[in-house]
C-alpha cells in the first residue's frame, strides 16, 4: 500500500510542476519517487540541484551508480535497489558488480559508502586512513558523503511513502 502518492503533473503544486516536465523530458517517464518528492518542491527541486550537480563531480556514473546500491543496500530501500541496478546496468556495471556493490565489496568506493552509511558518517582514522591508501582523494570522499545523502533522501522516503516500484525489478 502506497502511503503518500505519487503525483501526476497536474496533481503536483506549482513549484513541482517545471521539474516534473523536465524529468519527463530526460527520461522519458517520472520515476514514482520522484513524483512523490513533487509533495515539496523545496525537496524535489533540491534533489535535482543535488543530483545534477554531482553530475559533474569526479565520481563516474558508475561510481555514483555503486553508492547508490550499496547507501540503498543499508538502508532496506527496495525502490532505489531496483532504480539504482536498472540505471547501474546502463553505467556498465556487469549483475556480479550490482550484487558486490550492494554488500560493499566490489571496491574501496563501495566498502566506504557502506561504512559512511552503516555510521552515520562516524568513521575511524583507519577507515578513512585505508580509504586514503585505496586511492580515494579527500574530494572523492567529500563527494561520495554528498551523494549517501542524496540517496539517503529517497531512501528514506521511499521507506515511508512505500513508494511502488516503477523500475525493473532485481534479484534480491
Amino acid at each position: 500500500m502506497t502511503r503518500i502518492t505519487a503525483l501526476t503533473i497536474d496533481q503536483a503544486p506549482t513549484g513541482s510542476r517545471a521539474a516534473l516536465e523536465g524529468v519527463q523530458k530526460g527520461y522519458g517517464f517520472i520515476p514514482n519517487a520522484i513524483r512523490t518528492l513533487a509533495h515539496a518542491p523545496a525537496a524535489l527541486n533540491g534533489y535535482l540541484a543535488l543530483t545534477q550537480a554531482l553530475g559533474k563531480s569526479s565520481l563516474s556514473a558508475a561510481e555514483r551508480e555503486v553508492a547508490a546500491l550499496a547507501t540503498s543496500e543499508v538502508n532496506g530501500c527496495d525502490y532505489c535497489i531496483a532504480a539504482h541496478s536498472f540505471l547501474g546496468e546502463k553505467a556498465g556495471l556487469s549483475a556480479n558488480d550490482i550484487r558486490d556493490a550492494r554488500s560493499g565489496e566490489l571496491s574501496a568506493l563501495a566498502v566506504l559508502t557502506r561504512q559512511i552509511t552503516e555510521s552515520r558518517g562516524h568513521l575511524t582514522d583507519a577507515q578513512i586512513a585505508a580509504a586514503h591508501d585505496a586511492g580515494l582523494t579527500n574530494s572523492k570522499i567529500v563527494e561520495l558523503v554528498a551523494q549517501v545523502t542524496l540517496l539517503t533522501l529517497t531512501n528514506y522516503l521511499n521507506n515511508l511513502a512505500a513508494t511502488e516500484v516503477d523500475f525493473p525489478p532485481t534479484a534480491q
